[in-house]
């Protein structure tokens, strides 16, 4: 017996937040169709569904998940077990109507997400509000209520500082300076020390502020100023570069029991 086969979850963003929502969904049995951008702007892409998009193929702590071309493949590929990741900005039309939708692209503000798109629509962190523009919003903010599904009102309002891992905050972040194209110097895992060039946006050096390990980069390409294009992780973890996050697990968990309560209160 496969209780939630039936119910057709799609999840609009394969970061790595977002990556831990679908990852605990597939887990236990949902089929789950990712909705990415043609070049997602992932940093943590060792743990994204997102690199599906230019890798095809991915597969995170045993789950797998593979490119699509169309919303009829995405069908057929979810039903198999495989997360289907699809590149499209908005949402495709589905021949299976969509149960649940999950908008884990923490924009952290409104953008085309409605409350009218799917029986239970659920939105992650800043932006959403429950029952104006989704049914429950799921923290993101670390602290004590990462991961709460909320049912009335929003989550914590965005502070612009990144949360504190192994004592650093800010620092362990890098933005991009400069508008151009940014290439890198290291790649995933690297022990890299404060000061040193990781890369360059055109020829400007991208710097790290901090002694780490390299645990996100963002694809190469074009950037603008203000956009995260990397991670540095001062706990010199190696392991940490392919495990997904304990706050991406968190707010997986706040989506999976948000799913389960509205499955509970639906059956009655």
């Amino acid at each position: 017996m496969r209780p939630f086969s039936g119910h057709l979850v799609v999840v609009r963003g394969g970061g790595d937040i977002g990556s831990g929502v679908i990852w605990r969904l597939r887990r236990v049995g949902f089929p789950v169709v990712v909705l990415e951008l043609e070049r997602p702007l992932t940093v943590r892409r060792t743990v994204a569904f997102s690199s599906a998009v230019s890798d095809r193929h991915v597969e995170i702590d045993g789950i797998a998940g593979s490119l699509v071309e169309s919303p009829a493949d995405a069908l057929e590929v979810a039903h198999t077990g495989v997360v289907a990741v699809l590149a499209s900005d908005s949402i495709p039309r589905f021949t299976t109507p969509i149960s649940v939708l999950v908008d884990a692209r923490l924009a952290k503000r409104s953008l085309d997400t409605t409350i009218r798109q799917a029986p239970l629509v659920v939105g992650l962190g800043p932006g959403f509000v429950a029952g104006d523009n989704c049914h429950v919003v799921i923290e993101t903010m670390r602290g004590h209520r990462l991961g709460r599904a909320i049912w009335e009102g929003a989550a914590a309002a965005n502070t612009g500082i990144p949360g504190d891992i192994g004592g650093a905050s800010s620092e362990r972040v890098l933005r991009a300076q400069h508008d151009g194209q940014v290439a890198w110097d290291v790649g995933f895992g690297d022990v890299v020390t404060s000061g040193q060039q990781l890369g360059q946006i055109d020829d400007h050096a991208v710097v790290s502020a901090i002694d780490g390990t390299v645990r996100g980069l963002i694809s190469s390409g074009p950037v603008t100023p203000g956009l995260k294009i990397g991670d540095v992780d001062p706990r010199f973890d190696p392991q940490a570069i392919d495990q997904i996050s304990d706050k991406a697990m968190a707010v997986g968990g706040g989506v999976l029991e948000a799913v389960l309560v509205w499955l509970n209160d639906v059956s009655q």
